[in-house]
C-alpha cells in the first residue's frame, strides 16, 4: 500500500488560520460601499472636515485674501512657506505619538487629548488672523497663520494614528476616502464659504478689500471646529498600545525618536529610498500649481462668487466623487494601479489651467478644467493616503506617518514659494505647462514602487508574523 501524501497543513489549511488572506473572489460592490457606513469611516468623516478646514485658511484662501488687498504675487508666494510646518511635523511627531500631555491624558487617552490642545490652538490662531488686517502689515497675521498651521499640523499626527489604530489594513483605503469627503467638504466651507460669508458681510461701493468682512468670515471658521472637537470628546480612544518601560530619558529616546524610522529602514532596507522618494515627489505638480491659483482666478477676473460657486464648491464635488472611486478601485483592484493612474490625471490636468490662461475669463470653460482637476486629485488623494497607510508600523503609526506626510510636502512645498517670481517672469501659461512636467517623475517611481511591492510583499504594516489582510492587490 503507498503510504499517505505527507501535505503541510500550511498549504492545506484544513482549519480556518487566525488571520487569513483575502479571498480570490472579488467583494460585490454592495459589500464594498457598505464599509461608508461604519462608525469609525463616519467618525473620520468629522474629524476629517476639521482637519482640512485650516489649510485653505492659511493658504488658498489667505493667498486670495492677499492678493485682494493688494499684496504681489511674489510675496504671496513666499509667504506660502507658512505651509511648511506640514512638512516639518515629523520633528514633534514622535512627542505626540508617545507623551501623554498632563492632565487631559487622563480625561481622554493619548490621541484624543493631542487632538482636542490642536484643535484649541487652530481656533485661536484663527480669531487672531480674523482681527489683523494685512494692510496695516502682514507680521502679526504671520505669526497667527504659523499658530494655525502649527495646530493644525499637530492635529494631522494625532489623526492619521487615531485613523490607523481604528481599524485594519483593509479599511484604511474606505477610512482615507471618508476622510478625504470630511476634508474636501470643510475645503467646501473654508473656501466657498468664507467668500460667501465675506461678500455678505461687504458694504457697497466700500473698496475692493475690506477688513470687517473678512474679519466675520474668518470668525465663523474659527467657530467651525467645534463638530471636530465635539467627535473628539465623544469617540472612543483606540486600544492603548503595550509599550515597554523606558529605564531612564536616553532609553525613551530611543524609543520615541530613533525606533520608528529605524524600523522602517529595518523593513524596507535599500527600497526605503525608492518609496521615501516616490512620497517625495507624488504631488508635486498640485501642490506647486496650487499656490497660484488663487491669484490667478483674481487677475483672470472671476469674481469671488464665480470662484466660491465652480472652484470652492462644484470642484470639490468632484474632489469627492473622485475620492470615493479611488478608495472603491484601491479595495477592489489594489492600492498601486490607483496611484499610476492618479499620477498620470494630476499631471495632465495642470495643462488645462495652462489652455484656460490663455483663453481668458470663461465661467463654463473654468467649470470643465475644475472639473477635470479636482476628479483627479481625489483619485490620486485616496490612493496616496492609503499607500502611505500600509508603510507604517502600527507600533509608531502616529511618527512614521508624519514622516511620509512631511516628506510628501517638504520638496513642493519650497519649490511653491518661488512660484510667484516664476508668474512674474514667465507667465501663467509657462507655470502651469511646467508643473505639469515636473509630474513626469513621478510615473517612473510609482512604476519601480509596485515591481517592489510585488516582489517583496512588504504591503502589510506588521514587519515579523504572519500579514494582516491587505486590500486586494
Amino acid at each position: 500500500m503507498p503510504k499517505p501524501l505527507q501535505t503541510s497543513p500550511r498549504k492545506l489549511h484544513p482549519e480556518p488560520a487566525p488571520m487569513p488572506l483575502p479571498s480570490p473572489l472579488l467583494p460585490t460592490w454592495r459589500a464594498t460601499l457598505a464599509v461608508y457606513l461604519e462608525p469609525a469611516s463616519l467618525r473620520m468623516l468629522v474629524l476629517g472636515f476639521g482637519a482640512g478646514l485650516p489649510l485653505l485658511l492659511v493658504l488658498g484662501t489667505l493667498s486670495f485674501r492677499l492678493r485682494e488687498a493688494g499684496i504681489d504675487r511674489t510675496t504671496i508666494g513666499f509667504l506660502s512657506w507658512v505651509g511648511l510646518a506640514y512638512a516639518f511635523k515629523w520633528v514633534w511627531a514622535p512627542l505626540v505619538d508617545r507623551l501623554p500631555l498632563p492632565v487631559v491624558n487622563r480625561l481622554w487617552g493619548l490621541r484624543r487629548s493631542w487632538l482636542m490642545a490642536a484643535q484649541v490652538l487652530i481656533m485661536v490662531g484663527l480669531v487672531g488672523m480674523a482681527l489683523h488686517d494685512p494692510r496695516s502689515g502682514l507680521e502679526p497675521l504671520i505669526w497667527c497663520a504659523l499658530a494655525v498651521a502649527f495646530g493644525s499640523a499637530t492635529q494631522d499626527i494625532a489623526l492619521d494614528a487615531f485613523r490607523i489604530e481604528s481599524a485594519g489594513a483593509e479599511r484604511q483605503a474606505a477610512l482615507a476616502a471618508s476622510y478625504q469627503t470630511g476634508y474636501r467638504l470643510a475645503m467646501i466651507w473654508a473656501g466657498a464659504g468664507v467668500l460667501w460669508l465675506a461678500t455678505l458681510a461687504e458694504v457697497a461701493e466700500a473698496g475692493t478689500y475690506q477688513q470687517t468682512a473678512w474679519q466675520w468670515a474668518y470668525l465663523v471658521m474659527a467657530a467651525s471646529m467645534l463638530p471636530a472637537m465635539l467627535t473628539v470628546w465623544l469617540s472612543p480612544e483606540p486600544v492603548a498600545r503595550d509599550l515597554p518601560p523606558a529605564r531612564n530619558l536616553g532609553s525613551w529616546l530611543q524609543g520615541a525618536l530613533v525606533e520608528p524610522f529605524a524600523d522602517f529602514i529595518r523593513r524596507y532596507r535599500w527600497q526605503a529610498a525608492l518609496i521615501l522618494g516616490l512620497i517625495a515627489v507624488y504631488r508635486i505638480s498640485d501642490v506647486v500649481m496650487g499656490i497660484m491659483a488663487n491669484p490667478f482666478y483674481v487677475d483672470m477676473g472671476y469674481t469671488k462668487a464665480e470662484v466660491a460657486a465652480v472652484t470652492k464648491v462644484y470642484g470639490v464635488i468632484m474632489t469627492l466623487v473622485g475620492a470615493f472611486v479611488g478608495g472603491a478601485m484601491a479595495v477592489r483592484w489594489g492600492v498601486m494601479r490607483v496611484l499610476m493612474l492618479g499620477a498620470v490625471l494630476s499631471a495632465l490636468s495642470n495643462l488645462l489651467f495652462a489652455w484656460l490662461g490663455g483663453h481668458g475669463h470663461d465661467v463654463t470653460a473654468l467649470i470643465a478644467v475644475i472639473s477635470a482637476d479636482n476628479l483627479a486629485s481625489g483619485i490620486a488623494s485616496a490612493a496616496f493616503i492609503a499607500y502611505l497607510s500600509s508603510l507604517t508600523n502600527v507600533s509608531y503609526s502616529a511618527t512614521q506617518y508624519a514622516l511620509f506626510s512631511s516628506m510628501m510636502l517638504l520638496a513642493p512645498k519650497w519649490l511653491a514659494g518661488f512660484s510667484g517670481q516664476f508668474v512674474d517672469a514667465w507667465g501663467y501659461e509657462v507655470f502651469f505647462t511646467s508643473t505639469a512636467l515636473l509630474g513626469l517623475p513621478v510615473l517612473l517611481l510609482v512604476w519601480l514602487a509596485g515591481r517592489q511591492q510585488r516582489s517583496q510583499n512588504t504591503y502589510h504594516q506588521e514587519p515579523i508574523g504572519p500579514p494582516s489582510q491587505p486590500l486586494n492587490e
